[in-house]
């Protein structure tokens, strides 16, 4: 089954919103499905079931410990940050080598398919000579670029998927998740940044409550060979 690694235009579009979901709705059809989010800036111990990586933890029905937290995110800063910066403020380096041999690990070992959340934007810093665009084309796998859709996000997820192109990242599927109160319209969004990139399939993702399933799930699912 496929690892997929999911990134976005920028920082808070809706990564973890989108994985979550793509989660619920693989284990909901009985897919095998696991997921990873290794870097997190930000992260308060007393506030993990709140994290991007307790979300995760939920949507694959494990337990909020810190044994599964270890697991699922083992690079965790307190400062909200760009992760090269937030280990700096805690006297750490993010070693490349090692994030990289992380995941392939967690490929190897996966019964089943692997969702493999970034951090941040493509092109925020790991370390002082990485970016997360680094990180994906050494893993060599298909991408979930996820965008919002606020004033700007077309001309940063054209920007974004550039970038992966230039790179040789497979953009399987674009996805544009509803900005919480943006006027921009979310479909003519949809259909512009398609017209402009045809060779990837994007998907509208209506602003929705937390936990809640939405068709979109699906369409992404079989847009990355997942189902």
């Amino acid at each position: 089954m496929p690892s997929i690694f999911i990134t976005a235009s920028g920082t808070d579009v809706g990564k973890t919103f989108v994985a979550a979901g793509l989660i619920r709705y693989l284990r909901n059809n009985g897919e095998a499905i696991d997921a990873v989010k290794p870097i997190i800036s930000g992260f308060d111990p007393a506030r993990a079931g709140e994290s991007d990586s307790g979300v995760l933890l939920r949507a694959l029905g494990l337990p909020l410990t810190d044994e599964e937290i270890e697991d699922i995110s083992p690079w965790r800063f307190s400062a909200a940050f760009s992760p090269d910066m937030a280990a700096r403020h805690e006297g750490k380096e993010i070693d490349f080598d090692q994030l990289v041999s992380f995941c392939e690990t967690a490929i190897k070992e996966t019964e089943g398919s692997l969702l493999i959340e970034g951090v941040g934007g493509v092109m925020v810093p790991i370390d002082q000579d990485s970016t997360v665009l680094d990180w994906i084309a050494e893993l060599e796998l298909p991408v979930i670029l996820v965008a919002g859709s606020y004033l700007g996000s077309i001309s940063h997820t054209l920007t974004a998927a550039e970038v992966l192109d230039q790179e040789g990242c497979d953009v399987h599927t674009i996805v544009v998740s509803e900005t919480e109160g943006s006027h921009v319209p979310l479909y003519e969004t949809v259909a512009t940044i398609a017209r402009f990139l045809p060779s990837a399939e994007v998907i509208a993702l209506p602003r929705l409550e937390p936990g809640a399933d939405h068709p979109a799930f699906s369409q992404i699912a079989k847009s990355c060979g997942l189902v």
